[in-house]
């Protein structure tokens, strides 16, 4: 069996990586790290959880170690590795990692990210570090301010390269290498590797030695099982399954946003502890939701494929499909999370009729079938049914059935006829004229109201001297 020590690495590393509980190299780790220690461009292919982090960043370090010192100097601490990611979560589990093996090394690393403050990022960058881990909008947002420069990396690293590429971030992938030096070494690492992304490597690397351990399968030390079940009844079975085998540490993956938010709040009214990430929480309250589940506090983490592409758990025991990813890669991707590392893990998919499609492209992909077991309960097809359906007949009262009527029953009976008015059906005729003593008396005219008035009488002239 071979050794780390034996795949060449330095003393110091090895030191790290004992410390850390490393005993043997993964495949990907084996086949990987003696290449890349010679400069050799390498194209990987590894399923999620098989090591490829420490299969790119062991040598990565190696080769930076001439370059290792104690200096204060910013200048003495260029950029001199480069690691993108898709997703911030991945970022700052690939630069945790990185930290964790330079342990016993003088280099500095940095991971940026999106979501956050640039300004908290600027002063480390001024500092000096020598391996970068970023994702591509942030670390454009750096060349733009001229925060950093690019113009020392000689070592390129492109991991979960797939992922970038359906997240649109081909333009920007094509501006940084544009910034990179021409002579430098390149390693693309990806679970899943499609024609697309054939062609961007063959536009970045330089004659890669191509490197596949367990293309498209999944991790045997993980237990798959399909349930079937109406979809209106998805959340229902969810519950049942946590609280009747009392599941902890359950990763759920919704298909949107939204979704995932309704999840969480339903699972919490059940009293079930949980909460979700997706692209639209902040950094902070997805750390934070992070940090409550790796620790244990929080029961379910409902996430979205994006926002979980960077969970690293050990030993995550349970992860659950809540709803089936139309792209069966991602599937892969989802249920790589669990069983990392040569632990066990287990995988749950709830899959109503409408998804049935995407399970047979799952199935074809990973090359076998998976164990379909009906729920007592939970019967496909089954939906709930409304509270005024369910309440049984009362047994108190008779069924009437229709009785047979002979002909004469069923002809139509004559209407009655309508009460009649003398009074009201006589002719109009004319009343009598009014007596003669009541006309004048309708006539005369009312008297004239009396109004008091004031007048002055006129001033007579003086007539006294005259």
């Amino acid at each position: 069996m071979t050794t780390f020590a034996e795949l060449g690495l330095a003393p110091d590393i090895l030191r790290a990586l004992d410390e850390m509980g490393y005993l043997t190299p993964t495949p990907i780790q084996e086949q990987v790290i003696p290449l890349a220690l010679q400069g050799a461009d390498i194209l990987g292919a590894a399923q999620t959880g098989t090591g490829k982090t420490a299969a790119f960043a062991l040598p990565l370090i190696q080769r930076l170690l001439p370059f290792a010192n104690t200096g204060t100097s910013p200048a003495k601490h260029p950029i001199r590795a480069l690691i993108l990611t898709p997703t911030r979560e991945l970022a700052i589990q690939v630069e945790e990692a990185v930290q964790a093996y330079t342990k016993h090394v003088p280099l500095r690393s940095l991971v940026v990210y999106g979501g956050v403050s640039i300004n908290t990022q600027i002063p480390i960058l001024k500092a000096g570090v020598e391996i970068l881990v970023a994702t591509p909008g942030r670390l454009l947002d750096h060349v733009q301010n001229k925060t950093l420069m690019l113009n020392q990396v000689n070592t390129l690293v492109l991991d979960e390269a797939d992922r970038m590429l359906d997240m649109g971030f081909m333009p920007d992938l094509k501006r940084i290498v544009a910034l990179l030096p021409a002579q430098r070494v390149n390693m693309m690492f990806s679970a899943t590797f499609p024609e697309e992304i054939r062609k961007l490597a063959d536009s970045i690397l330089n004659q890669p030695t191509f490197i596949e351990v367990a293309r498209n399968e999944t991790a045997v030390n993980v237990t798959q099982v399909v349930h079937p079940v109406h979809h209106e009844r998805k959340r229902q079975l969810l519950a049942h399954l946590i609280m009747s085998r009392d599941l902890r540490q359950v990763l759920v993956f919704t298909g949107t946003k939204l979704g995932c938010n309704r999840l969480a709040n339903e699972l919490n009214k059940l009293g079930i502890h949980a909460d979700a990430i997706h692209g639209d929480k902040t950094q902070q309250e997805r750390i934070k939701a992070l940090d409550a589940f790796k620790a244990g506090t929080m029961r379910v983490l409902v996430a979205t494929d994006v926002a979980a592409r960077g969970i690293d758990i050990e030993a995550l025991p349970f992860v659950v499909n809540y709803d089936l990813p139309h792209n069966a890669e991602d599937y892969v991707h989802r249920i790589g999370r669990t069983g990392r590392a040569g632990a066990s893990g287990e995988a749950i998919s709830l899959v109503s009729e409408s998804e049935t499609r995407y399970l047979k492209d799952i199935e074809k992909l990973i090359g076998s079938d998976i164990e379909a077991v009906i729920v007592p309960g939970f019967e496909p097809g089954v939906a709930d049914v409304p509270a005024y359906q369910s309440r049984p007949p009362r047994p108190d009262r008779p069924v009437e059935r229709p009785v047979e009527r002979s002909a004469e029953q069923r002809a139509p009976r004559p209407r009655p006829a309508a009460a009649r008015d003398a009074l009201f059906e006589a002719p109009y005729e004319p009343s009598a004229a009014p007596p003669a003593d009541i006309t004048p008396a309708l006539v005369r005219p009312a008297p004239k109201k009396q109004v008091a008035a004031l007048f002055r009488s006129p001033v007579k002239p003086d007539t006294a001297g005259q």
